[in-house]
């Protein structure tokens, strides 16, 4: 976990620049959930986290002036900047590494329709890339994964070796900034953050978290987050 007397150095991008395709179209990171919403309370997880010095939320700009109300709602003292997301989500995160901190030593980065993350959580992800270079917040796979190809069966991976990964993902700056110069010199474009570190062979560690962490990406995710909530 945090130790008490250390300077906050880790930066948090906070990834909510998706298009909801699978919402229907509605504004997933401004839904009510509990007494904030979906963006209100992930930012409230990294702000009660000691290590992180501060919030960069990447976003579409007319979702700007709400998110800003909710921080203050919240008492949000971390959020830093705003800023507008890329075409993909590995263009929306180099758009907030732009604004990280020089001060920084570590990144952070975050889905923001993740809102149930437990800052202990992130704390011991954070803890484990301070000695790996890299860590990712994940659960292990509890259904038997086939393999599939043209609607049949080629495979049956083993499963105690599968996890699902989630957010943060958290790197040290320098390894995760020579990752995304790699990628831009090679024309690569990942969805995985971890996917980044290891096209240049850096090792990720991952850290166990819960299966409560969910990613509400359809209404039906809302409702249950709902319920993990009471």
């Amino acid at each position: 976990m945090s130790e008490p007397n250390r300077t906050p150095d880790t930066s948090c991008i906070l990834v909510c620049a998706g298009n909801a395709s699978r919402m229907g179209g509605i504004n997933k990171i401004l839904m009510p959930l509990g007494e904030s919403n979906v963006v209100g309370r992930s930012m409230l997880a990294f702000e009660k986290t000691p290590d992180i010095a501060e919030i960069i939320v990447v976003t579409k700009p007319e979702y700007f002036d709400a998110v800003h109300q909710e921080a203050e709602k919240l008492g949000i003292t971390k959020l830093a900047h705003l800023t507008e997301g890329g075409e993909t989500r590995q263009q929306s995160v180099m758009q907030g590494l732009r604004l990280v901190s020089k001060d920084a030593k570590y990144i952070a980065i975050h889905d923001g329709a993740r809102p149930l993350v437990k800052p202990e959580h992130i704390a011991l992800t954070i803890r484990d890339a301070r000695v790996f270079g890299g860590a990712t917040l994940g659960v292990p796979v509890k259904d038997t994964i086939k393999v599939v190809d043209d609607g049949l069966i080629t495979d049956t991976p083993h499963r105690p070796s599968l996890w699902i990964t989630q957010t943060p993902q958290v790197f040290r700056k320098r390894l995760y900034y020579e990752a995304v110069d790699f990628a831009m010199e090679h024309g690569l474009d990942f969805t995985d953050d971890c996917q980044l570190v290891e096209a240049i062979g850096g090792k990720v560690f991952m850290t166990r978290g819960d299966y409560t962490n969910i990613k509400i990406t359809t209404p039906e995710d809302r409702a249950i987050a709902e319920v993990l909530l009471q």
